[in-house]
């Protein structure tokens, strides 16, 4: 077992370095969505084409993040970092520069690998330097990372795109992503202890196809509905499915040199955090899809409006999550997630009763509540999930984590876009106005996020987390 260096290191310097450059990536994961119309004209290309943009990003992310467990195991927190910011950067330069349309791909998929690594690399991190008593002001400032970072990518993307070409999505990112590989190779040190693991190849074959399958699957479901799909769903659903069941079985079979140790979901409090975050996951992502189109294409405002629509709420997330966190520290996690649920079911509900004469502050008012509630319930929920853990999980339990919100979010995304397409193409069946059949189709999808968001708020009554103390015996043991 490797050392880490005996350089002193500020935990909370390391974990600065980090939240920022994570933050800089996961922004980035949403960042291209209001510039999709622009490329479909700039590379003459369809919808269905176009939306390789952010499926391609998703099937990386799937890909990857199972493969953290091993990789922060494996290899020390500094080259891991080193090596993560390097590979986003090169892809931020190949999406910059790309004359055609397969090259934005490519450079968004070198993207998609370094911006994998990161989130894990956070939360095993903070979970090795901060002993539990701090963890939760800590953590908050991780749960903004995962809730602001994607909710502000839209704002961020329709401002540079009223202004610039949308090249200049990932110029701006670029010097960013520079100092902070900079800064963070003058700066990061190894704080945690490596082992030597043997790769198993076939777990990384299997999850790879589980995950993707998975993922493209869901993303492929309104695309089916529209009938612009290049394959019928169901077939990547079951060869994902398929695949994932192996995996799991063979996991089981590896005991305690699991590629991914799927032992964690025998932690109650891990197990249920995880549910529970799941569904708040997909409601979230799919409002925040369906509400820049309602915007635009409903009541007719520009990508830079939709994009400062949704601006008060990724704010309120990042601001929020830093106050949460020490009130979790004071209160634990049951005193937020009851009343989050309830104030996030409400946004929800709220926004069911949009209509295409609406006011526009309707909707950044149901946003707002959406994302605060929300916002109160990812950072108790992550910090007790993986608290609940032995030392020697935190490294599979925060990929598995990332994981599973890759899938909520294409999850929520597919649910919603599927429900919106068919309402489009039942309506224009039956002869119906088409902006008539897409609000429909909106409205029927907010609904089905609204009755997601009730399946939270029963289960904060009925959440009894439970941390891990005796780390040291249990991390000898699984070691």
């Amino acid at each position: 077992m490797s050392q880490p260096t005996t350089q002193p290191a500020s935990p909370f310097r390391v974990i600065a370095i980090l939240s920022v450059a994570a933050f800089v990536v996961i922004l980035n994961e949403t960042i291209m969505s209001v510039a999709l119309p622009r490329l479909m004209v700039e590379f003459n290309i369809t919808e269905a084409t176009v939306q390789w943009v952010t499926t391609a990003f998703m099937l990386t992310m799937a890909v990857i993040i199972p493969t953290t467990g091993w990789i922060l195991t494996r290899f020390r927190i500094r080259s891991v970092y080193l090596a993560a910011m390097t590979i986003f950067t090169i892809g931020t330069v190949v999406a910059a520069l790309a004359p055609v349309f397969l090259l934005l791909v490519v450079g968004r998929v070198i993207q998609a690998f370094g911006t994998a690594i990161m989130m894990p690399l956070l939360m095993t991190t903070v979970l090795n330097l901060v002993p539990f008593e701090k963890r939760g002001r800590v953590m908050g400032i991780v749960g903004m990372v995962i809730s602001a970072a994607p909710a502000l990518g839209p704002t961020v993307g329709g401002i540079i795109l009223e202004q610039l070409d949308w090249r200049w999505m990932f110029w701006t990112v670029l010097p960013i992503a520079v100092l902070t590989l900079v800064i963070g190779g003058a700066l990061m040190r190894n704080v945690t202890e490596t082992r030597a693991m043997q790769l198993d190849v076939l777990s990384v074959l299997l999850s790879a196809v589980g995950f993707a399958g998975l993922i493209y699957g869901l993303s492929s479901l309104g695309e089916a509905a529209r009938g612009v799909a290049l394959l019928p769903a169901w077939i990547p659903l079951v060869i994902g499915g398929t695949s994932l069941i192996i995996f799991v079985l063979r996991q089981l079979a590896l005991g305690h040199n699991a590629f991914l140790n799927i032992r964690v979901f025998a932690v109650p409090t891990y197990a249920f955090a995880i549910m529970l975050t799941i569904i708040s996951s997909m409601a979230m992502f799919g409002t925040f899809i369906v509400l820049p189109m309602y915007i635009q294409q409903v009541l007719g405002f520009d990508a830079q409006v939709a994009g400062m629509v949704m601006l008060p709420s990724g704010v309120l997330m990042g601001v929020l999550g830093i106050f949460v966190g020490r009130m979790f520290d004071a209160v634990g996690a049951r005193p937020l997630l009851i009343p989050g649920s309830l104030i996030g079911a409400t946004g929800m509900w709220g926004m069911v009763t949009l209509q295409a004469q609406s006011p526009l502050w309707t909707v950044i008012l149901w946003n707002i509540l959406m994302a605060v509630g929300i916002g109160m319930m990812m950072g108790p929920l992550m910090t007790s999930a993986l608290s609940a853990l032995p030392g020697g999980l935190y490294q599979h339990g925060s990929a598995i984590f990332s994981t599973l919100q890759q899938v909520a979010a294409a999850g929520g995304t597919a649910l919603y876009i599927t429900v919106m397409s068919v309402a489009a193409v039942v309506g224009a069946g039956q002869g119906e106005d088409p902006l008539d059949a897409q609000m429909t189709g909106m409205h029927n999808a907010l609904i089905w996020g609204a009755v997601l968001m009730l399946i939270p708020v029963i289960g904060a009554i009925f959440f009894r987390p439970k941390r891990h103390i005796d780390q040291s015996e249990t991390v000898a043991v699984a070691d």
